[in-house]
């Protein structure tokens, strides 16, 4: 492991101000933090953007100083944005991506472009939020953005988010409304705002709204989802583009997409890494991405020509064979390069389901099969050692070991692997099937079986089957017909090792990953006509092999852990009332920013449980604790989130209530019935 190297001087001296304000047309302030190298306003340097929901005064001060004090240390202004209605901007946010938020955003390029400090040469770069934005800004073509940096983001808000993977109610959707919901609840800060943080508050309080409804009542692909997702349009960025995730993260899939798509000088880059910065990566390694990005606005802001693109279109961490485990601060692997997307060195091999056995190209089908059709009707205990959809710290969020699974799923194995097998892209399972219900869902996931036994889980897909010929207007099954499906697995890069086998297993359900399907389902795979194609990247030697600098970032602004972290992940079974819980604890104990004496604190729990085989029984709840304290000023804020279901509707119960001091100022709750629409 590399750790990350503070640097403590850099060729320009940087100027932090705060506050600054940035009026939009339509009045509403906007608050952002400059960072600007000496000497900018009499030497216009180029600019680059972050525009988030996540507080720069308190939740990404840390952060923020990490990057971008090291950008304006190289020559770059630096302008980081709350949103409407977020950290301390006025007015309030009621969505993501609405056009608001977007129209908002060229207002600040455009104010940007206008100081005398700028050159009128703007990137954007962001994480998660940031990344979704800059890619929807993008496709507007402001004329001042001439390039952007997108991590962790998705170009299909839809089928590739929090929301509804493959069609499925993703249980992130409900652990991410609930995080939004905590996040709008906060005041700003009155050394910011002054007398009015207590109007503008009551504001955010009443207005913010219950996100969870509103992703709810679009269970398919409308009108709702399409605008911000970039990919109706790919043609529409004229920008250069840097796409970056990691193998940890939920968001891989669109770096290949973009990278296909896209007409404009674009990179990409995946590693090991959970949902993070890649020079903060868990797992490792991690390397020196600001160092990576700097040569990517030298480039496009700068126009200086360098070898950034000259290097591999795509840069990737090959990841080897490990054993299964919850949590890694490293995972095993090689960086290797694609001068291009899709790879000429990328060819599908199928292999063929027989029962039981997933038989390869060059093997004969096994002679003695009596009956190739095979029914599971799965547990609902698979899926409580998956992990999250997307690892945000890198453990202990990760899928454990599979036999546990596997044992409510239909398994096909391989012969043991006389060679190394490496996989990169897009691997799909064709299934012919039939169902006993008109609305069903299917799990795959491709695994490693070592040989002495343990399971690693590689890739996975969902499949709402209601949505197999569309997202957009999906049918109901005729029960017991046949129909052939094709289900793509999440992208991944890995080497099998020798000796191992490859593993496909099938299961009717995969909770709390997604939410359970309205009845109990027999799923039934023909095996004769499935099969698995996995794309084989084979490569003569030598293999490109990227390199990268040590991990290395500014200084960060000094914060004092006043009260301990606890994290963890506890599975819960109640053999009397045959009662399972995923309980899942995130608790941020209370830190303190020490240059502004800011205390916060924050703490998770979320519980995800069903009880036997009872389909409706699924219920998930979110509890959070949010607090700010500085001197006599004392807020605190507490949400509650509990969504359950019936065969025809969801039902949510939602509390907000909000303190100063010990005194409760503010409290509603929520109640509402949303039916459900072949979900």
């Amino acid at each position: 492991m590399r750790p990350l190297e503070y640097v403590k001087h850099f060729p320009h001296k940087v100027q932090e101000v705060e506050p600054v304000s940035i009026t939009m047309p339509d009045g509403t302030r906007l608050a952002a933090r400059l960072w600007l190298p000496e000497g900018a306003e009499h030497t216009p340097v180029p600019a680059i953007l972050e525009y988030l929901p996540y507080r720069k005064r308190d939740s990404t001060a840390r952060r923020d100083s990490l990057n971008h004090r090291y950008f304006a240390g190289h020559g770059y202004a630096c302008v980081r944005v709350d949103l409407r209605g977020s950290g301390d901007s006025e007015g309030v946010l009621e969505d993501e991506y609405l056009e608001q938020e977007l129209a908002d955003g060229e207002a600040v390029l455009r104010w940007i472009a206008a100081q005398p400090w700028c050159d009128g040469a703007i990137g954007m770069m962001g994480i998660s939020w940031g990344g979704f934005n800059g890619l929807q800004i993008a496709a507007r073509r402001p004329p001042e953005l001439k390039a952007i940096i997108t991590l962790c983001s998705t170009d299909d808000r839809y089928s590739d988010d929090v929301h509804y993977m493959g069609g499925c109610l993703l249980g992130d959707n409900l652990s991410w409304a609930s995080t939004m919901f905590a996040y709008n609840s906060l005041p700003p800060d009155p050394e910011i705002v002054g007398e009015r943080w207590r109007e503008m508050w009551f504001e955010r309080l009443a207005g913010s709204g219950l996100w969870l409804d509103t992703w709810l009542r679009h269970q398919h692909r409308d009108a709702y989802w399409q605008h911000g997702s970039v990919a109706e349009d790919l043609t529409a960025i004229a920008c250069p583009v840097f796409a970056v995730s990691g193998w940890a993260d939920g968001y891989t899939n669109a770096v290949f997409r973009l990278l296909e798509g896209l007409n404009v000088p674009r990179l990409g880059l995946i590693g090991p890494w959970s949902h993070r910065y890649p020079h903060l990566g868990l797992p490792g390694p991690a390397i020196g991405f600001l160092q990576e990005a700097l040569r990517w606005w030298d480039r496009w802001l700068r126009d200086q020509e360098n070898a950034i693109m000259d290097e591999p279109m795509l840069r990737i961490w090959k990841q080897d064979t490990v054993s299964p485990f919850t949590s890694y601060d490293h995972r095993p692997g090689r960086w290797v390069g694609e001068p291009q997307w899709p790879s000429e060195r990328v060819a599908p091999r199928r292999y063929r389901l027989s029962p039981r056995s997933l038989v390869a190209p060059e093997e004969p089908l096994p002679q003695t099969v009596h009956d190739p059709d095979l029914a599971v009707n799965s547990p609902l205990s698979v899926g409580l050692f998956a992990g999250k959809w997307c690892s945000y710290a890198g453990g202990p969020d990760l899928p454990g070991d599979q036999r546990e699974e596997d044992g409510g799923a239909l398994v096909f194995d391989s012969s043991p692997l006389s060679e190394d097998v490496e996989v990169l892209g897009v691997a799909v399972a064709e299934l012919e099937l039939s169902v006993d219900r008109p609305v069903a869902m299917v799990a795959v996931r491709l695994s490693e079986v070592l040989a002495h036994g343990p399971a690693t889980r590689i890739t996975y897909g969902l499949l709402n089957l209601a949505h197999r010929d569309s997202h957009e207007h999906p049918e109901p099954l005729e029960p017991h017909r046949r129909y052939r499906v094709s289900v793509p697995l999440n992208a991944v890069a890995q080497r099998f090792c020798a000796g191992s086998r490859l593993r496909l297993a099938v299961s009717t359900s995969y909770w709390p990953i997604a939410w359970l399907p309205p009845a109990s389902v027999t799923l039934t795979v023909h095996t004769e006509a499935s099969g698995l194609i996995l794309p084989v990247r084979s490569v003569a030697e030598p293999d490109p092999v990227p390199t990268f600098e040590p991990p290395e970032a500014a200084e960060p602004r000094h914060e004092t852990q006043l009260e301990p972290i606890h994290q963890d992940w506890l599975v819960k079974r109640h053999l009397d009332a045959d009662v399972s819980t995923l309980e899942v604890i995130e608790d941020k104990g209370t830190r303190r920013i020490d240059d502004i004496d800011l205390e916060i604190t924050t703490s998770a729990v979320e519980c995800y449980t069903y009880r036997a085989d009872d389909v409706t029984s699924a219920r998930g709840e979110t509890r959070w604790h949010r607090g700010l304290r500085r001197g006599d000023w004392d807020v605190k804020t507490r949400t509650r989130t509990v969504l359950t279901c019936t065969e025809t509707h969801f039902h949510i119960e939602a509390e907000l209530d909000a303190f100063e001091g010990e005194r409760r100022v503010f409290s509603r709750n929520w109640h509402r019935v949303v039916p459900r629409r072949l979900v």
